[in-house]
């Protein structure tokens, strides 16, 4: 008997599985080599392994090896090997090229000289040269570049053996279908179907794994809806043996299908699950797979046995920020815990080091390759004990937290109250500030305070993944509605900066006005709710007054002015981002915007100006007859060293010289609001001897911001002056 020599390639990490899979399919003298598996097999167990080979990427018959030292040597290489033997003149060929080599550097230029050799020598032979066909070639070559030599082979398969047949369309970077069944044969899925058990894809995505294994457990042959081989066109190929080998694949099938376990897909995307039910229609699953659109956060197993669970989390545009990676790391490993106790979890992942926050310990771990990028898959025995619901750890956070919710919300209830802030790193160990905002459906907003290198990371990430679960459950969440941040000390626009791309605006109301709020794409949520009573109570002086707002950040005091009356209002910021914000924030609330280029004009009676607030109001100063306003809030942020201000801004050292311009712009009567977070501040009474000076703070917090220490400092300015009557409408004078 004839033995082919053979190369079978597969993904990277692969091999191991690929040479047993190769020698259970009759392959012989099978050796790993990196990126594939060398063999020789006859021609019957070629065809088969190209019918039946779940992890071959291609099977590849080399013809000739030779040395390479120029394109000349490349040409008279492929001229060497007799191709009219091989194939008939009529067949149409294409050559692809892998691979390296300094003798011959663009693979397109060796692709034109192999191509050139092929039909010189078959019109040499024949008077005639077939033809080239990039895109359905009969036959396919394939040239391979290794530094000083170049192989020449037939590739058997014809294209790419992952290439199934069933998925004409996918989602962002799917998994490739011989990798997807390289991770089912390392979680043992043959033999746990065959014992009848289910198979879960929390996050099927296009539904790759879950089809996959359907194949295995069905005992279909991978390749089995494929038209066309490569060998078809070999002057050798004998079709019988072919169609015998159809023939059994289709009867394995037959009887495959009897015994099929549950196979469930369930993903939050509802267009992903409509590309996986057309996907799993054309590989014959079309009513075998059960298809849920659910967050995989709250799936649950319902009356299934323990069985596999196997998944390839999301990234990229799925998931728009590390922030959203690492909520779910968090939960993802909770709530298996809690919900499926004595399942076998698989977990193939390009972020192992993430691996931690699951809080399972994993029993065996793979490296392989997705693609180009290093990746993991991690298999862990999920204990029957935390089945029944219980979370393991954090009892202290629970308790607190549980505490503060139960006295918070009826505070809330009583006062009116929708958005407040419900724990604020109140034990040291866990660091979180936790906001509850209705949207009108519950939200929570969570901000991990970063942990001091001091700290042990895989004691912060196990507390983080405590908290996490310990929130969810209390306030019975979906995941999708627990919007998570890290927190870290902010530098020059760093506050400024986008934390993820969803675009997601919600709209809240708060004392009767309206508030656009974003929970995932920056790192505050565009209302600060330490400032909800100093919001009210700009909103119940504003009837009639000229309002400033400085350092507006998203216009929410100014939006409550303009509720409360106000005539006139100007609110100046440096960052368009959130002076857009603002207006938005206006035009919830009935208030008629011009365009960007129009929102400063005088004719505007809410105007807004992009301006470093310090030149600003320097500016307005110095005019010999500087604006009048009734009502000013001054919010400075601590500390600012934006490129797009001159200078830095320091709210304790610049504090008396800001505020002593922004008096300048007090009309007589009028009250000024100043407020800061900044820890420690003291502010110079001595600077402001002819205002009204009144520390405010303790008004301006209410029950969710009483713990020391306070989150902001306030105090009230009032100009001593008589108040004119009635004032100009206009801040400007008449």
């Amino acid at each position: 008997m004839t033995l082919l020599p053979l190369f079978v390639t597969c993904p990277r990490g692969v091999e191991p599985l690929l040479k047993a899979e190769l020698e259970r399919l009759g392959a012989q003298d099978c050796g790993e080599r990196p990126g594939g598996v060398s063999s020789q097999a006859s021609r019957e167990t070629a065809y088969r392994i190209c019918l039946w080979s779940r992890l071959a990427s291609r099977v590849l018959m080399p013809l000739s090896r030779f040395e390479l030292k120029d394109a000349d040597s490349l040409y008279a290489g492929a001229q060497a090997v007799d191709w009219p033997d091989l194939f008939a003149v009529q067949r149409r060929f294409a050559i692809e090229v892998a691979g390296r080599s300094a003798a011959v550097t663009h693979t397109h230029y060796a692709g034109l000289k192999v191509k050139d050799a092929i039909a010189d020598r078959f019109r040499a032979a024949c008077g005639e040269r077939p033809n080239v066909d990039t895109e359905t070639p009969d036959i396919r070559v394939h040239l391979h570049l290794d530094r000083d030599h170049a192989t020449l082979s037939l590739d058997l398969g014809g294209d790419a053996l992952h290439r199934r047949g069933y998925r004409t369309r996918a989602m962002e970077a799917p998994l490739k279908e011989t990798l997807a069944a390289a991770l089912l044969l390392r979680m043992d899925w043959p033999a746990r179907a065959a014992e009848g058990l289910p198979f879960w894809d929390p996050m099927c995505g296009s539904g790759t794994l879950v089809i996959e294994a359907a194949l295995m457990a069905a005992d279909i042959a991978p390749n089995g809806q494929r038209t066309h081989f490569g060998f078809e066109a070999w002057e050798d190929h004998i079709p019988a043996v072919l169609t015998r080998l159809r023939e059994e694949a289709i009867d394995r099938g037959r009887e495959g299908r009897k015994q099929l376990p549950r196979l469930i897909g369930s993903d939050t995307d509802g267009r992903a699950l409509r590309v996986a039910r057309d996907n799993a229609r054309r590989a014959g699953f079309g009513e075998a797979i059960e298809w849920r659109q659910a967050d995989a956060l709250a799936v649950l197993p319902d009356d299934l046995p323990p069985g596999a669970l196997l998944t390839n989390p999301p990234y990229g545009e799925r998931l728009s920020s590390e922030a959203d990676i690492i909520k779910l790391y968090s939960l993802l490993g909770a709530h298996w815990a809690r919900a499926f106790g004595g399942w076998q979890a698989g977990l193939f992942t390009g972020r192992p080091d993430l691996a931690p926050r699951l809080g399972l310990r994993a029993h065996a771990i793979h490296a392989l390759y997705n693609g180009a990028l290093p990746a993991k898959l991690l298999q862990f025995h999920i204990p029957h004990t935390q089945s029944a619901g219980a979370l393991s750890g954090g009892e202290d956070f629970a308790n607190r937290f549980a505490k503060n919710l139960k006295h918070l919300r009826k505070w809330a209830k009583r006062s009116e109250v929708d958005h407040y802030r419900l724990y604020d790193a109140d034990l040291p160990d866990y660091a979180l500030a936790v906001d509850l905002y209705a949207t009108p459906e519950p939200r929570v907003h969570v901000q991990e305070y970063a942990a001091p290198k001091s700290i042990d990371p895989v004691k912060a990430e196990r507390r983080l993944r405590q908290a996490l679960s310990h929130i969810q459950q209390q306030l019975d969440l979906p995941a999708d509605h627990l919007h998570y941040k890290v927190r870290k000390a902010q530098k020059g626009d760093s506050q400024y900066q986008r934390q993820g791309e969803q675009g997601h605006f919600f709209t809240i109301v708060e004392h009767g006005v309206k508030l656009a709020i974003n929970l995932d794409d920056y790192l505050d949520t565009g209302v600060f709710l330490d400032h909800r009573p100093m919001r009210l109570r700009l909103q119940r002086e504003a009837a009639g007054t000229r309002f400033l707002n400085l350092f507006c950040y998203t216009g929410a005091a100014t939006a409550h002015a303009v509720a409360g009356g106000a005539l006139q209002s100007v609110s100046v910021d440096l960052s368009n981002t959130y002076l857009d914000w603002a207006v938005r924030n206006l035009q919830l609330n009935g208030v008629r915007m011009p365009d960007a280029e129009r929102r400063s004009s005088s004719a505007n009676p809410h105007r807004l100006f992009r301006a470093d607030c310090l030149a600003w109001l320097q500016e307005q100063a110095d005019k010999s007859r500087p604006p009048q306003f009734d009502l000013i809030f001054c919010d400075p942020p601590t500390f600012s060293n934006s490129k797009k201000m001159d200078g830095t801004l320091d709210v304790q050292r610049d504090h008396v010289g800001f505020l002593l311009n922004a008096l300048k712009l007090l009309a007589p009567g009028g009250t000024l609001y100043f407020s800061t977070n900044r820890r420690g501040f003291k502010l110079d009474p001595e600077a402001f001897g002819a205002w009204t000076v009144t520390d405010i703070t303790r008004e301006t917090l209410d029950e969710d911001f009483k713990r020391p220490p306070p989150a902001h400092r306030a105090w009230q300015f009032r100009d001593p002056r008589p108040k004119a009557a009635p004032p100009s409408p206009s801040p400007w004078g008449r």
